[in-house]
């Protein structure tokens, strides 16, 4: 494998300069003395229930289990399996929200869970992030579509809403038993502004014939953000920029066919609460021992790096990181620790 700026470059693809965004970006100010810790929201493995972990005081490359590594959420709609949970900060009514894909796979078969599986998302709600209520199933797309699969979301300032994104794939008129040859596997996007009521779904990124999956996204400031996916089809983790908006123009920063790691999936990203410019990337090495963490000091030139894992757990799979004050770890460690 090749390197190029600390991403790999596909094979037969040219290398290009690496692009330079820096100019369109402000300091993003993410380093917050009132935040310390992080909250890992993962399912683990076979175990499609939501796991919580903590971070060891403000390193970001560590987390122990909550609740004595027993679930905090145990689904009882739908599959009764929840995984890739991705936990949001709502900046519209102050609570927090967890979703996530509807599948307990040892119920079915990878087959079938993309022919006739959940076209819902799964949906539980907290003022505290302590007590969480409100389990909810919402169906986000029509019977033409085979599945719903890991849904996160990100605000958009603009419309005061949250851009609600997930993957499906989708079968004709003609095959209502979805036996035949889908489309390409694409990542959708509906608006929400309280995660019960949503928007029509539309193609948010379609890189047909090539399948795409596990999307995040990270606010680089003015109206730049950082974007990660994974190419479903070449099983590989990527990176792209935009310096005007999720709807901008969108460019990988070290050139065509770049990649940040092989063999990998469900990117979950977050800034350092200590180093301004620093961020965190979790990258699930789903045949192997789970996620892995990785830094940048230049997420605008998709430059990353392997952290330091000798207080990083293993087995952890698709989730989310979210940062927190100190009361929140007090609360936190009150009611689960």
């Amino acid at each position: 494998m090749r390197f190029l700026s600390c991403l790999a470059l596909l094979p037969g693809a040219l290398a290009a300069p690496a692009l330079d965004f820096s100019s369109h970006i402000t300091p993003r100010d993410n380093a917050n003395s009132s935040l310390t810790g992080y909250l890992g929201v993962f399912f683990l493995g076979d175990a499609p229930n939501v796991y919580f972990y903590q971070s060891k005081g403000n390193n970001a490359a560590s987390m122990n289990p909550l609740n004595g590594g027993q679930p905090i959420i145990v689904p009882t709609l739908g599959t009764k399996g929840v995984r890739d949970p991705s936990i949001i900060a709502s900046k519209n009514d102050g609570k927090y929200y967890i979703i996530g894909t509807d599948l307990d796979i040892g119920k079915t078969t990878w087959d079938i869970a993309q022919r006739n599986g959940s076209r819902s998302i799964f949906i539980w709600e907290s003022t505290d992030l302590t007590t969480w209520t409100s389990e909810r199933l919402i169906e986000v797309e029509d019977a033409s579509a085979g599945m719903v699969w890991a849904p996160s979301a990100i605000f958009d300032e603009k419309k005061a809403q949250y851009l609600v994104h997930w993957a499906s794939k989708f079968y004709g008129a003609d095959d209502p038993g979805h036996t035949g040859a889908p489309s390409a596997i694409k990542l959708r996007y509906a608006y929400t502004s309280d995660f019960k009521t949503f928007g029509e779904p539309g193609d948010y990124i379609d890189y047909s014939p090539t399948n795409v999956i596990d999307l995040e996204f990270l606010s680089l400031g003015n109206n730049a953000y950082a974007r990660f996916v994974k190419d479903e089809t070449a099983k590989t983790v990527f990176t792209e920029v935009s310096t005007t908006g999720v709807f901008g123009t969108w460019t990988r920063p070290q050139g065509a066919g770049s990649i940040i790691e092989s063999g990998v999936e469900g990117p979950a990203v977050y800034w350092d609460n200590e180093v301004e410019g620093k961020a965190h990337l979790l990258l699930d090495f789903y045949g192997a021992d789970g996620y892995r963490p990785y830094e940048s000091t230049n997420v605008e030139g998709g430059v990353w790096t392997a952290s330091d894992r000798s207080a990083w757990p293993a087995n952890l799979r698709h989730g989310s990181v979210l940062p927190i004050t100190a009361t929140q770890v007090d609360a936190l460690n009150a009611r689960w620790a």
